[in-house]
């Protein structure tokens, strides 16, 4: 796959199936005007309550200052990179710039990465979460999200490397940006989740097999945002 390691302020290059929205046709984020959404504060972690899932979100593990200073940090010592991927047989550039870290490859969407090893930015959020949530994991995905362009598009973290049960522990950074979840099977079951600076959510247990998640796109004038997404790796 090809690869283009650009500056922080190139423009997104999208020319995926994806409509406007980040969303694949026939979704839509007025689509979610009835489910319930979370806007949560302060310190208090939180367990939704939700079939199918384990998902605990902590709106603010990081503090204002730990924040500003990690997300700072990552975005100047991480090389990002947008790379290709292939969905539905088509090969597009991600609306979005990404890095690898940690102990093992992954493959998603055609796209095999190879790790660069952990720095001391990562292992110490890694340290923060592992502590938290009593689990261990050896690989972590960046994503930056440079403005409102940039989103990720429905998808269930269940490649086979990950195992039956894979725990995905994401951390954000930056603007707050809306993560949205969907069931499966019971298409009445909806959720938003607004995550902001310094949050922590928790996916577990059988959500992967159960449920979809994705960040839209927006028309709002949104900041950046770097999301990472520790998970085990099982070669």
């Amino acid at each position: 796959m090809n690869s283009k390691q650009l500056s922080f302020w190139d423009s997104p290059i999208d020319n995926s199936s994806e409509n406007s929205t980040g969303n694949f046709a026939g979704d839509s984020p007025k689509d979610f005007m009835g489910a319930e959404s979370e806007t949560c504060s302060g310190s208090v972690p939180q367990v939704f309550d939700l079939p199918d899932t384990e998902i605990w979100f902590h709106p603010a593990l990081f503090d204002a200052a730990e924040s500003d200073r990690l997300f700072t940090t990552l975005l100047q010592e991480t090389p990002w990179k947008q790379e290709d991927i292939t969905l539905y047989g088509q090969t597009m550039r991600q609306p979005r710039l990404t890095a690898w870290y940690g102990e093992a490859s992954y493959t998603y969407s055609g796209l095999t990465l190879s790790p660069a090893p952990w720095t001391a930015t990562l292992s110490e959020i890694k340290t923060r979460i592992e502590s938290l949530s009593h689990l261990t994991f050896n690989s972590v995905l960046l994503n930056l999200y440079r403005n409102g362009n940039d989103s990720v598009s429905w998808h269930s973290d269940d490649e086979p490397e990950l195992g039956k049960n894979p725990a995905i522990a994401s951390v954000s950074f930056g603007a707050t940006r809306r993560f949205m979840l969907r069931h499966k099977s019971d298409k009445s079951l909806k959720k938003a989740i607004d995550l902001p600076h310094g949050s922590f959510l928790l996916m577990r247990g059988e959500t992967q097999h159960h449920w979809q998640h994705q960040i839209p796109k927006t028309a709002k004038l949104v900041q950046p945002r770097i999301n990472l997404t520790y998970r085990v790796v099982r070669e």
